[in-house]
């Protein structure tokens, strides 16, 4: 399923709920100017979502935000059929070239290297990633305070 058309069927209401108290509470709010919101969605092989859900939960998180990427919110799709194989999340970013440089130093973690090869022991998990950046528009409220 296309994001575009993911995010058509859900509500508003549903994708967002909590954000605006989550990005104003976070370092990235002193200054709008330049951060950024980076949209990912991630599309599982069969069965494989419990074992992404697993992974994030226990491990990933942590090392986004050693690495200085601030988790804003995580989603799964209530419907078939992107309910048994997505994750949709939300990770704010000081600015485009701090996103580039958190990701290539969370690539290059160990500790990142080995959870992922430890969890992909029985199986590759993601099939697909989509990446989309994103700034606020000036008639936007969220993340005011």
């Amino acid at each position: 399923m296309k994001r575009r058309t993911l995010l058509q069927t859900l509500p508003a209401a549903a994708i967002f709920p909590g954000i605006t108290a989550a990005i104003s509470n976070s370092a990235f709010a002193a200054d709008s100017s330049t951060t950024v919101y980076e949209l990912r969605v991630y599309h599982t092989f069969e069965g494989k979502l419990p074992d992404l859900l697993k992974r994030f939960r226990e491990h990933t998180t942590k090392l986004f935000e050693r690495h200085g990427m601030k988790n804003v919110a995580y989603w799964v799709p209530m419907d078939e059929p992107a309910k048994s194989n997505t994750l949709i999340y939300i990770l704010a970013h000081a600015s485009r070239e701090a996103a580039a440089a958190s990701w290539k130093a969370f690539q290059a973690d160990p500790e990142w290297i080995e959870v992922r090869t430890k969890s992909e022991e029985p199986g590759k998990i993601v099939d697909k990633v989509e990446s989309t950046f994103m700034t606020k528009t000036d008639f936007s409220n969220f993340g005011s305070v």
